[in-house]
């Protein structure tokens, strides 16, 4: 997946709503888990990550840890002392392991084993450990064969999670945001890009660069903790006709899952519909349309993409003012400032907004 510079990131603002702000941090539904230890030499792990049977996924855009820090860990190996264990989480699908916590860790073994630290040129020698230590400034080439086979045979010790009820691996979703101590706080859908990793998670950031898209949200660049993202993950699940079951949350993951894979078809499909919504919104009502107090209203974002994408009759020329009066309709007033995500509240609006833009 293509990475963007940090300074091509900016804030997206979005009204704040208190029952946006509870789904945004419910907690999860029940579900029959089991965890078990494993241990697993590092030469087991570096083949598993080469082979990708082991995924890290991509939460922090660069390797964070110093050479120091990488250095200290890999001396600690090598002396026989204690590290701390890693979480991983066994998907039901196909049998590999998904990284919880401990990329840093991780990485930085394999970084060893290759010989050359994190993404860049420089040769990974040991740095920064005590000047009397027999393995200061080794590369792993520079260790003695004993050595190099005390890494190699080395135990990471590892706690396997695995859902066993519902099958639909969903909780994952949860046990990574509780789980992971990467030491950056990750909002939902950063999560999820991290969790659902596939074609889809591309296909959403490809979406996220359309222009008619960046005018209904009023920010040329994309937001850097993919709020946007999301936004069109919501207009995504929402407008497919499924039956939504709050909490919202919950809601889009799902819908993440199953189409973590999804087809070319399926896919080109998406993509016309939201494309075609957003050029529509933008020629009918113009930049930042859903902008109502402060900031941009998921609410109204979500109700009138979709009632605009259901739409195929004639075109309709008073748009504008069909628009005002939606807006200033008690009904969805209410249902775009209170229990937003609630089953009844998203089923009043999304009909409030199909009657009142489009009814003859």
């Amino acid at each position: 997946m293509a990475t963007i510079s940090e300074n091509r990131f900016s804030d997206l603002e979005l009204e704040p709503i208190q029952s946006e702000q509870v789904d945004d941090s419910s907690s999860p539904t029940s579900y029959r888990i089991i965890t078990y230890p494993a241990d697993f030499t590092l030469e087991v792990l570096h083949q598993q990550w080469k082979s990708e049977e082991i995924i890290i996924p991509p939460f922090q855009r660069h390797f964070v840890w110093s050479k120091p820090q990488a250095s200290k860990l890999i001396e600690s190996f090598l002396l026989g002392l204690p590290v701390p264990g890693i979480f991983l989480y066994k998907e039901n699908s196909d049998g590999k392991y998904l990284v919880i916590d401990g990329q840093q860790r991780l990485k930085s073994v394999f970084y060893y084993f290759d010989g050359v630290f994190s993404s860049g040129t420089r040769k990974f020698h040991l740095t920064g450990l005590n000047e009397e230590s027999p393995f200061s400034m080794r590369s792993y080439d520079d260790l003695t064969e004993t050595d190099q086979r005390k890494l190699k045979n080395s135990v990471l010790r590892a706690f396997i999670v695995q859902q066993i009820v519902p099958d639909d691996n969903i909780s994952i979703f949860h046990i990574f945001e509780r789980l992971n101590t990467g030491g950056t706080f990750l909002a939902n859908q950063e999560i999820r890009n991290c969790i659902y990793h596939g074609s889809f998670v591309d296909f959403l950031e490809r979406l996220n660069g359309f222009s008619d898209w960046r005018k209904i949200l009023g920010k040329n660049d994309p937001d850097k903790r993919s709020k946007d993202v999301e936004l069109i993950l919501r207009f995504l699940a929402i407008s497919d006709n499924l039956q939504y079951k709050k909490p919202m949350k919950e809601y889009l993951s799902k819908f993440m899952k199953h189409h973590q894979n999804a087809s070319e078809e399926t896919i080109s499909t998406m993509e016309k519909k939201f494309k075609k919504t957003c050029s529509d919104v933008i020629n009918s009502l113009g930049e930042k349309p859903f902008h109502i107090r402060s900031g941009m209203n998921s609410a109204v974002f979500d109700s009138v993409m979709n009632a605009f994408s259901n739409y195929s009759g004639e075109s309709i020329t008073d748009l504008q003012s069909r628009y005002s009066k939606l807006i200033e309709n008690d009904e969805y007033k209410n249902c775009i400032h209170v229990s937003t995500t609630d089953e009844k509240t998203v089923s009043t609006r999304l009909r409030l907004a199909s009657e009142i833009l489009f009814s003859k």
